[in-house]
């Protein structure tokens, strides 16, 4: 007979099986026992959670002939059928290959029939984000007025792509990320029934590297077990796996960075590529160690915080000595920044080994936490006795010229300044992400005289960047003040404040002010 993954081997078959997410079975179970069972539910939250799990617990529960406290009685001919796949009234659907309107009117069809056996027809539409705009208005209707016997479960990863008219007419359930001690308690259980063997230490690092996910720590338990059959699973067993880095790893590199030996950080990087380290997860992992060093710099009480051995936090706290809380705060922002970057690019090395100089050459930034990083490395250049010249050679790393403002225009065309009088009004008739996009973006006077909206998040500037999005703002601006008035997308990647470079025309220009009821 073939393996069966891990994951799908120890998938919960009844309400109880099922861990960290109490609030939502409670509240079905409820609902089973008092016969209050509504038409349509939405489960939404990250990857590994549970959502469909609990959607086909749930569909078996509600045609369960005796139904155990709210709970499915697993023996019935209708459990059986559904546990096995074979019942027609639990209907299966994956949004993100069937996403058409046909694919919905087909569903729309089949509602009008009655369930052959059972009292309920379940729909479980999994990843239903990816429905299209037309589909989801074909499914509006049938999910307004269902017939009596007809139950939604609506499963997705991103509600916000959800409309707001399909969000209303559904019940709503937030799943949330499972603890890691859920996580190491439910892997627990499962090596007995495996008999295999592991230490607390490698359950809680599988734990923590899944993300709240607990289908994701089962896989990578199963990916261990594997490597290491017949073995006890040693911590140092799911770093090689796992392909992580261990605390020696980042408290010699830190080391390197505060030394400011950019070859030795270089050299670094090498070992950890020929020991064949992920350099993405070696990346989330450094950063948390800096959390970890920021928790214990704030304040001693933060230890018990720290999801560590007593061993290794004396280890953060010899390192957290060296560190200022500012230079902390600075490390943490980029390797966030990187851990962003680094999960779509071919050219991991290269932007690991960037910001790694970064940290030693707090001179290539020109925000505030790395002046005080360059002050800090001249004040350490005087202690260690060097020649008051070259202190004076560095001083002007410090010492900046005030930055002229930008110029203002001498003439802003009518339909640019009756387009920025009237902003806040023409934002607030946008679509909801639109409208939260725009709210954040700044506004100022193109070279062609037109209206540049620059935004600081990529992501954003991005969306209006596609010609759909900026035609559908350009609409909405000729719409309200009845002139048409080019757009330009701006994102300011200039790692410069605004108002340095561009004249904020929200400022110079008096705005109409929005009344929200």
């Amino acid at each position: 007979m073939s393996y069966t993954a891990l994951y799908r081997k120890f998938r919960p078959q009844e309400f109880h099986d099922v861990k960290g997410q109490d609030h939502i079975v409670t509240t079905l179970k409820n609902q089973i026992k008092a016969d209050r069972i509504g038409h349509a539910y939405l489960f939404c939250g990250t990857r590994g959670t549970g959502k469909t799990t609990i959607a086909k617990i749930f569909a078996r529960a509600v045609n369960c002939d005796s139904p155990i406290e709210g709970s499915p009685c697993g023996t019935c001919a209708s459990c059986r059928a559904v546990a096995a796949g074979n019942s027609m009234n639990v209907i299966e659907i994956d949004a993100a290959s069937n996403n058409g309107v046909e694919d919905i009117r087909k569903i729309r069809e089949e509602v009008t029939y009655r369930p052959t056996e059972g009292r309920f027809k379940v729909y479980i539409i999994d990843e239903v984000h990816m429905l299209s705009a037309q589909a989801f208005n074909a499914l509006l209707k049938t999910l307004e007025e269902p017939p009596s016997y007809v139950i939604f479960i609506l499963a997705t990863t991103e509600v916000h792509k959800i409309p707001v008219t399909i969000l209303s007419r559904c019940q709503r359930y937030d799943f949330k990320r499972i603890s890691v001690e859920t996580i190491c308690g439910r892997l627990q259980e499962l090596l007995e029934h495996e008999q295999a063997e592991a230490e607390e230490k490698a359950l809680r690092y599988i734990a923590r590297s899944a993300d709240g996910a607990m289908r994701d720590a089962i896989s990578l338990l199963d990916q261990c077990i594997a490597f290491y059959p017949g073995q006890m699973l040693t911590y140092e067993n799911v770093l090689d796996v796992l392909g992580a880095a261990d605390i020696d790893v980042f408290s010699g590199l830190l080391q390197k960075v505060l030394a400011q030996d950019v070859a030795g950080v270089i050299a670094a990087v090498e070992h950890l590529i020929a020991e064949g380290r992920e350099l993405g997860q070696f990346v989330v992992d450094f950063t948390w160690y800096l959390r970890n060093l920021l928790l214990i710099k704030s304040s001693e009480e933060m230890q018990d915080a720290l999801d560590m051995s007593g061993e290794n936090r004396l280890y953060l706290k010899k390192d957290a000595k060296q560190l200022s809380e500012d230079t902390l705060i600075r490390y943490i922002r980029i390797f966030s920044e990187l851990s962003n970057q680094i999960k779509y690019s071919f050219q991991k090395r290269v932007l690991l080994e960037i910001a790694l100089i970064k940290l030693c050459r707090p001179q290539m930034e020109e925000d505030y936490t790395s002046l005080l990083g360059r002050i800090e490395q001249l004040e350490k250049k005087v202690e260690q006795g060097i020649p008051a010249v070259l202190v004076q050679e560095a001083a002007p790393l410090v010492q900046q010229e005030p930055k002229k403002p930008p110029k203002l225009p001498e003439a802003i065309p009518e339909e640019v300044e009756q387009a920025v009088k009237s902003w806040r009004n023409i934002i607030a008739s946008m679509p909801g992400l639109s409208r939260g996009y725009l709210s954040k973006a700044r506004l100022t006077l193109g070279g062609g005289n037109e209206l540049m909206v620059v935004f600081e998040d990529s992501m954003a500037a991005a969306y209006f960047g596609k010609e759909k999005e900026q035609k559908q703002l350009e609409e909405a601006i000729a719409e309200y003040i009845g002139r048409q008035v080019s757009v330009v997308i701006k994102e300011n990647n200039t790692n410069r404040p605004f108002e340095e470079s561009h004249v904020d025309l929200e400022q110079v220009i008096h705005m109409d002010i929005t009344y929200e009821e």
